[in-house]
Protein backbone atom coordinates (compact mmCIF):
# COMPACT_ATOMS: atom_id res chain seq x y z
CA UNK A 1 0.00 0.00 0.00
CA UNK A 2 1.31 3.32 -0.54
CA UNK A 3 0.43 7.29 1.22
CA UNK A 4 -1.55 9.80 -1.13
CA UNK A 5 -2.95 12.72 -0.13
CA UNK A 6 -6.36 12.83 -2.44
CA UNK A 7 -8.43 15.93 -3.62
CA UNK A 8 -12.06 14.78 -1.57
CA UNK A 9 -13.98 15.61 -4.70
CA UNK A 10 -12.21 11.77 -6.02
CA UNK A 11 -13.47 10.37 -3.15
CA UNK A 12 -16.69 8.02 -2.53
CA UNK A 13 -17.99 5.32 -0.38
CA UNK A 14 -16.94 1.93 -1.63
CA UNK A 15 -20.16 -0.75 -1.53
CA UNK A 16 -17.67 -3.30 -0.22
CA UNK A 17 -17.38 -0.46 3.18
CA UNK A 18 -19.08 -2.57 5.75
CA UNK A 19 -20.79 -0.14 7.65
CA UNK A 20 -24.52 1.16 6.14
CA UNK A 21 -25.67 2.60 8.93
CA UNK A 22 -24.19 5.02 11.62
CA UNK A 23 -21.68 6.61 9.06
CA UNK A 24 -23.12 9.80 9.15
CA UNK A 25 -22.75 10.05 13.43
CA UNK A 26 -19.37 12.27 13.09
CA UNK A 27 -19.93 15.15 14.73
CA UNK A 28 -17.25 13.71 17.27
CA UNK A 29 -14.27 13.94 14.56
CA UNK A 30 -15.53 17.36 12.73
CA UNK A 31 -14.54 19.11 15.35
CA UNK A 32 -11.26 16.92 16.11
CA UNK A 33 -10.28 17.35 12.22
CA UNK A 34 -10.72 20.80 12.17
CA UNK A 35 -8.29 20.91 15.46
CA UNK A 36 -5.58 18.24 14.03
CA UNK A 37 -6.24 17.34 10.59
CA UNK A 38 -7.21 13.88 9.54
CA UNK A 39 -4.78 11.99 11.87
CA UNK A 40 -5.74 8.46 10.57
CA UNK A 41 -5.20 8.15 6.89
CA UNK A 42 -8.54 6.67 5.17
CA UNK A 43 -7.95 3.22 3.52
CA UNK A 44 -9.23 3.30 -0.57
CA UNK A 45 -8.30 1.52 -3.48
CA UNK A 46 -8.53 2.78 -6.96
CA UNK A 47 -11.84 3.12 -9.03
CA UNK A 48 -13.11 3.45 -12.80
CA UNK A 49 -13.10 7.06 -11.70
CA UNK A 50 -11.16 8.27 -8.79
CA UNK A 51 -11.12 6.04 -5.34
CA UNK A 52 -13.16 4.47 -3.49
CA UNK A 53 -13.27 4.43 0.62
CA UNK A 54 -13.25 1.00 1.67
CA UNK A 55 -12.43 1.97 5.47
CA UNK A 56 -12.82 5.82 7.27
CA UNK A 57 -16.73 6.87 5.85
CA UNK A 58 -17.54 8.72 8.93
CA UNK A 59 -14.12 10.77 8.71
CA UNK A 60 -14.54 11.27 4.53
CA UNK A 61 -18.18 12.87 5.94
CA UNK A 62 -16.49 14.72 8.79
CA UNK A 63 -13.92 16.03 5.91
CA UNK A 64 -17.05 16.86 3.29
CA UNK A 65 -18.93 18.91 6.07
CA UNK A 66 -15.27 21.08 6.74
CA UNK A 67 -15.61 21.74 2.98
CA UNK A 68 -18.65 22.91 2.81
CA UNK A 69 -17.58 25.28 5.94
CA UNK A 70 -14.64 26.22 3.39
CA UNK A 71 -11.63 23.92 4.73
CA UNK A 72 -10.69 22.10 1.42
CA UNK A 73 -7.13 20.34 1.80
CA UNK A 74 -6.18 16.88 0.37
CA UNK A 75 -6.85 13.67 2.65
CA UNK A 76 -4.29 11.40 3.27
CA UNK A 77 -4.97 7.62 2.08
CA UNK A 78 -3.59 4.42 2.42
CA UNK A 79 -4.22 2.63 -1.61
CA UNK A 80 -4.39 -0.79 -1.53
CA UNK A 81 -4.83 -3.34 -4.44
CA UNK A 82 -8.09 -2.91 -6.00
CA UNK A 83 -7.98 -6.58 -7.15
CA UNK A 84 -8.92 -8.54 -3.77
CA UNK A 85 -12.62 -7.80 -2.50
CA UNK A 86 -12.67 -10.23 0.45
CA UNK A 87 -9.66 -8.45 1.75
CA UNK A 88 -11.52 -5.30 1.29
CA UNK A 89 -14.31 -6.13 3.73
CA UNK A 90 -12.05 -7.63 5.86
CA UNK A 91 -10.43 -4.22 6.09
CA UNK A 92 -13.32 -2.30 6.65
CA UNK A 93 -14.75 -4.53 8.98
CA UNK A 94 -11.43 -4.53 11.52
CA UNK A 95 -11.28 -0.54 11.37
CA UNK A 96 -14.74 -0.28 12.06
CA UNK A 97 -15.05 -2.69 14.72
CA UNK A 98 -12.55 -1.42 16.51
CA UNK A 99 -14.16 2.25 16.27
CA UNK A 100 -17.56 3.20 16.72
CA UNK A 101 -19.92 0.16 17.14
CA UNK A 102 -21.63 -1.23 13.85
CA UNK A 103 -25.57 -1.70 13.03
CA UNK A 104 -25.58 -5.85 13.66
CA UNK A 105 -27.06 -6.08 10.33
CA UNK A 106 -24.20 -4.46 8.81
CA UNK A 107 -21.69 -6.60 10.80
CA UNK A 108 -24.26 -9.66 9.84
CA UNK A 109 -23.91 -8.93 6.35
CA UNK A 110 -20.35 -8.60 5.70
CA UNK A 111 -20.05 -11.77 7.98
CA UNK A 112 -22.10 -13.12 5.41
CA UNK A 113 -19.67 -12.08 2.49
CA UNK A 114 -16.75 -13.96 4.35
CA UNK A 115 -18.72 -17.31 5.10
CA UNK A 116 -19.52 -16.89 1.83
CA UNK A 117 -16.09 -16.89 0.60
CA UNK A 118 -15.07 -20.11 2.33
CA UNK A 119 -14.31 -18.24 5.81
CA UNK A 120 -15.43 -20.22 8.73
CA UNK A 121 -16.64 -18.65 11.97
CA UNK A 122 -13.56 -19.44 14.02
CA UNK A 123 -11.61 -17.99 11.72
CA UNK A 124 -13.28 -14.87 11.64
CA UNK A 125 -13.48 -14.75 15.00
CA UNK A 126 -9.73 -15.04 15.24
CA UNK A 127 -9.33 -12.58 12.50
CA UNK A 128 -10.77 -9.55 14.27
CA UNK A 129 -10.00 -10.53 17.75
CA UNK A 130 -13.88 -11.37 18.71
CA UNK A 131 -15.64 -14.25 20.10
CA UNK A 132 -16.60 -17.29 18.19
CA UNK A 133 -20.30 -16.32 19.59
CA UNK A 134 -20.50 -12.80 18.44
CA UNK A 135 -19.86 -14.20 14.97
CA UNK A 136 -22.70 -16.96 15.29
CA UNK A 137 -25.22 -14.36 16.55
CA UNK A 138 -24.48 -12.15 14.24
CA UNK A 139 -25.06 -15.12 11.52
CA UNK A 140 -27.95 -16.53 13.13
CA UNK A 141 -29.78 -12.76 11.64
CA UNK A 142 -29.48 -14.35 8.23
CA UNK A 143 -32.15 -16.66 9.54
CA UNK A 144 -35.12 -13.96 10.07
CA UNK A 145 -37.71 -13.50 7.94
CA UNK A 146 -36.87 -9.86 5.99
CA UNK A 147 -39.72 -8.02 7.81
CA UNK A 148 -38.70 -9.13 11.00
CA UNK A 149 -34.83 -8.01 10.61
CA UNK A 150 -36.15 -4.91 9.38
CA UNK A 151 -38.30 -4.32 12.35
CA UNK A 152 -35.47 -5.05 14.69
CA UNK A 153 -32.95 -2.93 12.97
CA UNK A 154 -35.45 -0.19 13.63
CA UNK A 155 -35.39 -1.12 17.20
CA UNK A 156 -39.44 -2.02 17.19
CA UNK A 157 -38.44 -5.67 18.34
CA UNK A 158 -36.87 -6.80 21.54
CA UNK A 159 -33.30 -8.26 20.96
CA UNK A 160 -34.36 -11.33 23.35
CA UNK A 161 -37.66 -12.00 21.05
CA UNK A 162 -34.91 -11.65 17.99
CA UNK A 163 -32.83 -13.87 19.65
CA UNK A 164 -35.63 -16.39 20.27
CA UNK A 165 -36.58 -16.28 16.48
CA UNK A 166 -33.65 -17.02 15.19
CA UNK A 167 -33.97 -20.71 16.08
CA UNK A 168 -37.25 -20.89 14.49
CA UNK A 169 -38.15 -21.97 10.81
CA UNK A 170 -39.39 -20.39 8.35
CA UNK A 171 -43.05 -20.84 8.39
CA UNK A 172 -43.25 -20.59 12.44
CA UNK A 173 -41.77 -16.64 11.83
CA UNK A 174 -44.27 -15.94 9.29
CA UNK A 175 -46.71 -17.00 11.65
CA UNK A 176 -45.63 -15.30 14.81
CA UNK A 177 -45.07 -11.76 12.09
CA UNK A 178 -48.69 -12.50 10.70
CA UNK A 179 -49.87 -12.04 14.77
CA UNK A 180 -47.88 -8.76 14.97
CA UNK A 181 -49.10 -7.32 12.03
CA UNK A 182 -52.74 -8.12 13.63
CA UNK A 183 -53.48 -5.41 15.96
CA UNK A 184 -56.77 -7.79 17.47
CA UNK A 185 -54.36 -10.86 18.24
CA UNK A 186 -52.21 -12.02 20.75
CA UNK A 187 -48.53 -11.75 20.37
CA UNK A 188 -46.36 -14.03 22.19
CA UNK A 189 -43.16 -12.77 23.74
CA UNK A 190 -40.21 -13.78 25.72
CA UNK A 191 -40.92 -17.00 27.46
CA UNK A 192 -43.97 -17.29 25.97
CA UNK A 193 -42.17 -16.94 22.70
CA UNK A 194 -40.25 -20.09 23.64
CA UNK A 195 -43.06 -22.02 24.71
CA UNK A 196 -45.14 -20.71 21.62
CA UNK A 197 -42.50 -21.76 19.11
CA UNK A 198 -41.24 -25.09 21.05
CA UNK A 199 -43.79 -26.56 23.30
CA UNK A 200 -44.04 -30.03 21.78
CA UNK A 201 -47.21 -30.82 23.24
CA UNK A 202 -49.32 -29.17 20.60
CA UNK A 203 -48.00 -30.59 17.39
CA UNK A 204 -50.05 -29.58 14.24
CA UNK A 205 -52.29 -31.26 12.16
CA UNK A 206 -51.08 -29.38 9.31
CA UNK A 207 -47.05 -30.39 10.17
CA UNK A 208 -47.76 -34.13 9.20
CA UNK A 209 -45.72 -35.89 6.74
CA UNK A 210 -48.55 -38.77 6.24
CA UNK A 211 -52.24 -38.85 5.59
CA UNK A 212 -53.87 -38.18 8.77
CA UNK A 213 -57.05 -39.96 7.89
CA UNK A 214 -55.59 -43.14 6.68
CA UNK A 215 -53.75 -42.98 10.65
CA UNK A 216 -56.76 -42.94 12.79
CA UNK A 217 -55.02 -40.53 15.07
CA UNK A 218 -57.20 -38.51 17.10
CA UNK A 219 -56.94 -34.56 16.61
CA UNK A 220 -58.27 -31.93 18.89
CA UNK A 221 -59.94 -28.87 17.13
CA UNK A 222 -60.63 -25.28 19.03
CA UNK A 223 -64.76 -24.13 18.33
CA UNK A 224 -64.30 -22.64 15.55
CA UNK A 225 -62.70 -25.48 13.84
CA UNK A 226 -59.58 -23.41 12.45
CA UNK A 227 -56.90 -24.83 14.05
CA UNK A 228 -56.08 -28.27 14.69
CA UNK A 229 -53.78 -30.44 17.09
CA UNK A 230 -52.81 -34.06 17.73
CA UNK A 231 -54.11 -35.72 20.73
CA UNK A 232 -51.52 -37.96 21.16
CA UNK A 233 -47.84 -36.39 20.25
CA UNK A 234 -45.76 -40.05 20.94
CA UNK A 235 -48.58 -41.69 18.23
CA UNK A 236 -47.69 -38.47 16.05
CA UNK A 237 -44.43 -39.09 16.36
CA UNK A 238 -44.47 -42.61 15.24
CA UNK A 239 -46.24 -42.01 12.26
CA UNK A 240 -43.97 -39.04 11.57
CA UNK A 241 -40.72 -41.48 11.75
CA UNK A 242 -42.16 -43.75 9.49
CA UNK A 243 -42.73 -41.02 6.86
CA UNK A 244 -39.20 -39.35 7.27
CA UNK A 245 -37.74 -42.55 6.56
CA UNK A 246 -39.69 -43.05 3.52
CA UNK A 247 -38.80 -39.56 2.64
CA UNK A 248 -34.99 -40.76 3.16
CA UNK A 249 -35.53 -43.57 0.85
CA UNK A 250 -36.51 -41.08 -1.71
CA UNK A 251 -34.05 -38.72 -1.53
CA UNK A 252 -31.21 -41.45 -2.08
CA UNK A 253 -33.35 -42.93 -5.12
CA UNK A 254 -32.76 -39.40 -6.53
CA UNK A 255 -29.32 -39.84 -5.79
CA UNK A 256 -28.35 -37.92 -3.26
CA UNK A 257 -24.92 -39.25 -0.86
CA UNK A 258 -26.37 -38.86 2.48
CA UNK A 259 -28.88 -38.03 4.49
CA UNK A 260 -28.84 -36.61 7.88
CA UNK A 261 -31.38 -37.05 10.09
CA UNK A 262 -30.84 -34.01 13.27
CA UNK A 263 -31.98 -34.43 16.19
CA UNK A 264 -35.43 -33.03 17.08
CA UNK A 265 -35.20 -29.58 17.90
CA UNK A 266 -31.92 -29.21 16.48
CA UNK A 267 -31.04 -26.28 14.96
CA UNK A 268 -29.51 -25.73 11.28
CA UNK A 269 -26.57 -23.00 10.90
CA UNK A 270 -26.13 -22.63 7.46
CA UNK A 271 -22.90 -20.86 8.33
CA UNK A 272 -21.53 -24.09 9.47
CA UNK A 273 -22.03 -26.24 6.16
CA UNK A 274 -21.09 -24.94 2.40
CA UNK A 275 -23.40 -25.42 -0.83
CA UNK A 276 -22.33 -28.25 -2.48
CA UNK A 277 -24.25 -30.08 -5.48
CA UNK A 278 -25.56 -33.40 -5.57
CA UNK A 279 -22.96 -34.09 -8.46
CA UNK A 280 -20.53 -33.02 -6.56
CA UNK A 281 -21.21 -35.41 -3.41
CA UNK A 282 -23.74 -32.84 -1.58
CA UNK A 283 -25.96 -34.05 1.59
CA UNK A 284 -29.57 -33.30 2.60
CA UNK A 285 -29.92 -32.47 6.30
CA UNK A 286 -33.43 -33.02 7.63
CA UNK A 287 -34.21 -30.77 10.81
CA UNK A 288 -37.72 -31.52 12.54
CA UNK A 289 -39.08 -28.89 15.52
CA UNK A 290 -40.42 -29.92 18.37
CA UNK A 291 -44.04 -29.19 17.04
CA UNK A 292 -43.46 -31.83 14.68
CA UNK A 293 -42.32 -29.25 11.06
CA UNK A 294 -40.02 -31.22 9.12
CA UNK A 295 -37.53 -29.37 7.06
CA UNK A 296 -34.80 -30.83 3.99
CA UNK A 297 -31.75 -28.51 3.64
CA UNK A 298 -30.98 -29.99 0.34
CA UNK A 299 -27.24 -29.64 -1.22
CA UNK A 300 -24.98 -29.21 1.99
CA UNK A 301 -21.52 -30.21 3.55
CA UNK A 302 -20.11 -29.73 6.90
CA UNK A 303 -17.54 -26.70 6.77
CA UNK A 304 -14.88 -28.93 8.05
CA UNK A 305 -15.71 -31.90 5.38
CA UNK A 306 -15.61 -28.69 2.67
CA UNK A 307 -11.80 -27.72 3.99
CA UNK A 308 -10.83 -31.70 4.25
CA UNK A 309 -11.94 -31.89 0.23
CA UNK A 310 -10.01 -28.80 -0.82
CA UNK A 311 -7.35 -29.88 1.09
CA UNK A 312 -7.49 -33.53 -0.60
CA UNK A 313 -7.48 -31.41 -4.45
CA UNK A 314 -4.66 -29.18 -3.74
CA UNK A 315 -1.40 -30.87 -4.72
CA UNK A 316 1.43 -29.77 -2.19
CA UNK A 317 3.81 -27.42 -3.83
CA UNK A 318 6.61 -26.98 -2.90
CA UNK A 319 7.61 -23.24 -1.88
CA UNK A 320 9.86 -21.51 -3.93
CA UNK A 321 11.04 -18.04 -4.90
CA UNK A 322 8.32 -16.43 -7.50
CA UNK A 323 9.91 -16.23 -11.04
CA UNK A 324 8.82 -12.70 -11.56
CA UNK A 325 8.38 -10.02 -8.81
CA UNK A 326 4.77 -8.43 -8.27
CA UNK A 327 5.85 -5.56 -10.08
CA UNK A 328 7.50 -7.63 -12.99
CA UNK A 329 4.32 -9.79 -13.01
CA UNK A 330 2.02 -6.52 -13.22
CA UNK A 331 3.95 -5.37 -15.95
CA UNK A 332 3.76 -8.65 -18.26
CA UNK A 333 -0.09 -8.97 -17.56
CA UNK A 334 -0.81 -5.30 -18.20
CA UNK A 335 1.16 -5.78 -21.53
CA UNK A 336 -0.91 -9.09 -22.54
CA UNK A 337 -3.75 -7.70 -21.25
CA UNK A 338 -3.99 -4.58 -24.19
CA UNK A 339 -2.49 -6.76 -27.22
CA UNK A 340 -5.43 -8.81 -26.61
CA UNK A 341 -7.74 -6.34 -25.70
CA UNK A 342 -6.75 -4.22 -29.65
CA UNK A 343 -7.07 -7.86 -31.46
CA UNK A 344 -10.98 -8.06 -29.52
CA UNK A 345 -11.56 -4.71 -31.49
CA UNK A 346 -11.37 -6.49 -34.64
CA UNK A 347 -13.91 -9.28 -33.78
CA UNK A 348 -17.37 -8.38 -33.01
CA UNK A 349 -18.02 -12.30 -33.06
CA UNK A 350 -16.08 -13.36 -31.04
CA UNK A 351 -16.79 -10.29 -28.96
CA UNK A 352 -20.62 -11.38 -28.97
CA UNK A 353 -20.26 -14.88 -27.27
CA UNK A 354 -17.74 -13.36 -24.63
CA UNK A 355 -20.32 -10.73 -23.77
CA UNK A 356 -22.96 -14.29 -23.84
CA UNK A 357 -20.28 -15.94 -21.49
CA UNK A 358 -20.05 -13.15 -18.86
CA UNK A 359 -23.56 -12.20 -18.29
CA UNK A 360 -24.20 -15.88 -17.81
CA UNK A 361 -20.96 -16.84 -15.75
CA UNK A 362 -20.03 -13.49 -14.03
CA UNK A 363 -16.62 -12.35 -13.19
CA UNK A 364 -15.12 -9.40 -11.21
CA UNK A 365 -16.20 -6.71 -13.46
CA UNK A 366 -19.39 -8.52 -14.59
CA UNK A 367 -22.94 -8.63 -12.60
CA UNK A 368 -25.77 -9.28 -14.89
CA UNK A 369 -28.93 -10.41 -12.71
CA UNK A 370 -32.69 -11.90 -13.86
CA UNK A 371 -35.22 -10.05 -11.98
CA UNK A 372 -36.30 -12.20 -9.32
CA UNK A 373 -40.27 -11.03 -10.12
CA UNK A 374 -41.33 -11.14 -6.55
CA UNK A 375 -45.08 -11.45 -5.94
CA UNK A 376 -46.27 -9.83 -2.63
CA UNK A 377 -49.36 -12.33 -2.78
CA UNK A 378 -49.72 -16.17 -3.51
CA UNK A 379 -52.32 -14.92 -6.01
CA UNK A 380 -50.27 -12.73 -8.13
CA UNK A 381 -47.52 -15.28 -8.38
CA UNK A 382 -50.42 -17.63 -9.63
CA UNK A 383 -51.79 -15.05 -11.83
CA UNK A 384 -48.56 -14.46 -13.79
CA UNK A 385 -48.10 -18.20 -14.81
CA UNK A 386 -51.18 -17.79 -16.61
CA UNK A 387 -49.79 -14.94 -18.47
CA UNK A 388 -48.44 -16.34 -22.07
CA UNK A 389 -45.52 -14.06 -22.10
CA UNK A 390 -44.46 -15.66 -19.07
CA UNK A 391 -44.69 -18.82 -20.28
CA UNK A 392 -43.02 -17.66 -23.57
CA UNK A 393 -40.31 -16.79 -21.07
CA UNK A 394 -40.31 -19.77 -19.35
CA UNK A 395 -40.16 -21.90 -22.53
CA UNK A 396 -36.97 -19.85 -24.03
CA UNK A 397 -35.01 -20.69 -20.63
CA UNK A 398 -35.45 -24.21 -20.98
CA UNK A 399 -34.77 -24.63 -24.45
CA UNK A 400 -30.96 -21.68 -24.41
CA UNK A 401 -30.35 -24.08 -21.00
CA UNK A 402 -30.69 -27.29 -23.17
CA UNK A 403 -28.65 -25.47 -25.99
CA UNK A 404 -25.82 -24.71 -23.19
CA UNK A 405 -25.50 -27.82 -21.84
CA UNK A 406 -26.77 -26.29 -17.95
CA UNK A 407 -28.23 -28.64 -15.98
CA UNK A 408 -31.19 -27.00 -14.00
CA UNK A 409 -30.24 -28.11 -10.99
CA UNK A 410 -26.86 -27.20 -10.52
CA UNK A 411 -27.32 -23.77 -12.37
CA UNK A 412 -30.78 -21.86 -11.99
CA UNK A 413 -31.22 -19.71 -14.52
CA UNK A 414 -34.69 -19.12 -13.84
CA UNK A 415 -35.39 -19.74 -10.19
CA UNK A 416 -33.14 -16.91 -8.08
CA UNK A 417 -32.26 -13.63 -8.70
CA UNK A 418 -28.98 -14.27 -9.67
CA UNK A 419 -27.88 -17.31 -11.75
CA UNK A 420 -26.14 -19.00 -9.03
CA UNK A 421 -24.39 -21.14 -8.59
CA UNK A 422 -22.76 -20.04 -11.90
CA UNK A 423 -21.18 -22.16 -14.36
CA UNK A 424 -17.67 -22.11 -15.39
CA UNK A 425 -16.77 -19.28 -17.64
CA UNK A 426 -14.08 -21.51 -19.79
CA UNK A 427 -17.12 -23.86 -20.30
CA UNK A 428 -19.63 -22.00 -21.59
CA UNK A 429 -17.50 -19.86 -23.90
CA UNK A 430 -15.99 -23.19 -24.95
CA UNK A 431 -20.17 -24.16 -26.00
CA UNK A 432 -20.89 -20.89 -27.38
CA UNK A 433 -17.88 -21.05 -29.99
CA UNK A 434 -19.77 -23.75 -31.89
CA UNK A 435 -22.65 -21.75 -32.12
CA UNK A 436 -23.54 -19.34 -35.20
CA UNK A 437 -24.05 -15.74 -34.79
CA UNK A 438 -27.64 -16.14 -34.90
CA UNK A 439 -28.07 -18.32 -31.75
CA UNK A 440 -25.69 -16.29 -29.87
CA UNK A 441 -28.33 -13.44 -30.52
CA UNK A 442 -31.00 -15.30 -29.37
CA UNK A 443 -29.27 -16.41 -26.05
CA UNK A 444 -28.19 -12.47 -25.36
CA UNK A 445 -31.70 -10.82 -26.25
CA UNK A 446 -33.07 -13.86 -23.76
CA UNK A 447 -30.46 -12.59 -21.17
CA UNK A 448 -31.68 -9.49 -21.63
CA UNK A 449 -35.03 -10.04 -21.37
CA UNK A 450 -34.65 -12.05 -17.88
CA UNK A 451 -32.25 -8.91 -16.82
CA UNK A 452 -34.99 -6.17 -17.12
CA UNK A 453 -36.29 -4.52 -13.86
CA UNK A 454 -39.44 -5.06 -12.65
CA UNK A 455 -41.72 -1.75 -12.47
CA UNK A 456 -38.91 0.59 -14.06
CA UNK A 457 -39.85 3.19 -16.31
CA UNK A 458 -38.07 2.21 -19.22
CA UNK A 459 -40.88 -0.85 -19.43
CA UNK A 460 -42.74 1.85 -21.13
CA UNK A 461 -40.37 3.20 -23.29
CA UNK A 462 -39.84 -0.33 -24.55
CA UNK A 463 -42.91 -1.18 -24.59
CA UNK A 464 -43.67 1.93 -27.49
CA UNK A 465 -41.04 1.06 -29.55
CA UNK A 466 -42.32 -2.63 -29.42
CA UNK A 467 -45.23 -1.72 -29.96
CA UNK A 468 -46.35 -4.07 -27.05
CA UNK A 469 -49.68 -5.32 -26.87
CA UNK A 470 -51.30 -6.81 -23.59
CA UNK A 471 -53.89 -8.37 -25.23
CA UNK A 472 -52.34 -10.84 -26.76
CA UNK A 473 -50.54 -12.40 -23.24
CA UNK A 474 -52.83 -11.55 -20.79
CA UNK A 475 -57.04 -10.65 -19.91
CA UNK A 476 -58.00 -9.39 -16.90
CA UNK A 477 -58.96 -11.96 -14.11
CA UNK A 478 -60.51 -11.95 -10.71
CA UNK A 479 -56.64 -11.26 -8.94
CA UNK A 480 -56.43 -8.34 -10.40
CA UNK A 481 -60.00 -7.08 -9.84
CA UNK A 482 -59.96 -7.86 -6.12
CA UNK A 483 -56.64 -5.56 -5.77
CA UNK A 484 -58.12 -2.53 -7.39
CA UNK A 485 -59.67 -0.98 -3.68
CA UNK A 486 -59.96 2.89 -5.27
CA UNK A 487 -63.91 3.55 -6.07
CA UNK A 488 -62.79 5.92 -8.34
CA UNK A 489 -60.83 4.02 -10.35
CA UNK A 490 -63.51 1.24 -10.10
CA UNK A 491 -66.01 3.60 -11.14
CA UNK A 492 -63.94 4.86 -14.37
CA UNK A 493 -63.45 1.01 -15.23
CA UNK A 494 -67.39 0.17 -14.85
CA UNK A 495 -67.79 3.27 -17.02
CA UNK A 496 -65.34 2.02 -20.03
CA UNK A 497 -67.18 -1.71 -19.61
CA UNK A 498 -70.59 -1.38 -18.54
CA UNK A 499 -71.52 2.18 -19.66
CA UNK A 500 -71.92 5.48 -17.95
CA UNK A 501 -75.09 4.64 -16.61
CA UNK A 502 -74.40 2.04 -14.91
CA UNK A 503 -71.45 3.60 -12.98
CA UNK A 504 -73.72 6.68 -12.43
CA UNK A 505 -76.48 4.14 -10.98
CA UNK A 506 -74.38 2.39 -8.93
CA UNK A 507 -71.82 5.35 -7.51
CA UNK A 508 -72.84 5.09 -4.03
CA UNK A 509 -72.14 1.10 -4.23
CA UNK A 510 -69.29 -0.99 -2.60
CA UNK A 511 -65.99 -1.58 -3.59
CA UNK A 512 -67.13 -4.83 -3.27
CA UNK A 513 -70.24 -4.36 -5.55
CA UNK A 514 -68.48 -2.38 -7.91
CA UNK A 515 -65.64 -4.86 -8.29
CA UNK A 516 -68.57 -7.56 -8.44
CA UNK A 517 -70.16 -5.74 -11.84
CA UNK A 518 -66.85 -5.76 -13.49
CA UNK A 519 -66.67 -9.83 -12.69
CA UNK A 520 -69.95 -9.73 -14.22
CA UNK A 521 -69.20 -7.90 -17.17
CA UNK A 522 -65.85 -9.89 -17.98
CA UNK A 523 -67.55 -13.41 -17.40
CA UNK A 524 -70.30 -12.89 -20.00
CA UNK A 525 -73.19 -12.45 -17.32
CA UNK A 526 -73.76 -8.93 -17.90
CA UNK A 527 -73.00 -8.20 -21.37
CA UNK A 528 -70.42 -5.48 -21.73
CA UNK A 529 -70.56 -2.43 -23.86
CA UNK A 530 -67.42 -3.17 -25.42
CA UNK A 531 -65.04 -6.14 -26.67
CA UNK A 532 -61.31 -6.15 -26.10
CA UNK A 533 -61.61 -4.88 -22.90
CA UNK A 534 -57.94 -3.42 -21.61
CA UNK A 535 -57.49 -1.66 -18.18
CA UNK A 536 -55.47 1.82 -18.52
CA UNK A 537 -52.79 0.53 -16.80
CA UNK A 538 -52.13 -2.39 -19.11
CA UNK A 539 -51.22 0.14 -21.65
CA UNK A 540 -48.48 1.73 -23.10
CA UNK A 541 -47.35 4.41 -21.94
CA UNK A 542 -49.49 3.19 -18.47
CA UNK A 543 -52.61 5.40 -17.82
CA UNK A 544 -54.62 6.80 -14.96
CA UNK A 545 -58.37 6.72 -13.65
CA UNK A 546 -57.31 9.67 -11.55
CA UNK A 547 -57.83 11.78 -14.65
CA UNK A 548 -61.25 12.96 -16.33
CA UNK A 549 -63.38 9.66 -17.25
CA UNK A 550 -62.80 9.04 -21.04
CA UNK A 551 -65.21 8.03 -23.67
CA UNK A 552 -66.14 4.09 -23.31
CA UNK A 553 -65.21 3.85 -27.26
CA UNK A 554 -61.66 5.57 -26.53
CA UNK A 555 -60.95 2.76 -24.12
CA UNK A 556 -61.00 -0.05 -26.75
CA UNK A 557 -58.10 -1.76 -27.77
CA UNK A 558 -58.13 -1.83 -31.77
CA UNK A 559 -56.17 -5.15 -31.99
CA UNK A 560 -56.20 -4.96 -35.78
CA UNK A 561 -54.90 -1.52 -35.91
CA UNK A 562 -51.79 -2.21 -33.03
CA UNK A 563 -51.31 -5.41 -35.07
CA UNK A 564 -51.09 -3.07 -38.38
Amino acid sequence: MTLQHINIEELTVSPLNVRKYGARDCADLVSSIRALGVLQPLLVREAEAGFEVIAGQRRLNACRILAEEGEVVPIPCMVMDKSDDVTAIEASLAENIERLPMDEVDQYKAFATLVKEGRTAPEIAQSFGITERMVTQRLALGQLHSPVLTAYRKGDLHARDVQILTMATARQQKAWWALVKDENAYVPTGQRLKDWLFGGAHIPVENALFDVEVSGLAVVSDLFGKDAYFADSVAFWTHQNEAIVAMMAEYKDAGWSEVVVMDIGAYFAKWDYRSTTKKDGGKVYVTCSNQGEVTAHEGYITQAEAKRRDKASTPEVAKSKPELTKAAQAYVNLHRHAAVQADLLQHSGTALRLIAAHMICGSALWDVKADAKKAPKHEIDQSLHANTGQQALDAEIAEVETLLGIDPEEYLLEKDSHWNPRPLLEDIYEKLTGMDDETILRILTLLMAQSLTVGSPFIDTLGLELKTDLSEYWTPDQTFLDLIRDKQVLDGMITELAGESVAQGNLTETAKTKRSILSDCLSGTRSPVYANWMPRYMAFPIGSYREEIIAPEDAVIDVDSQAA
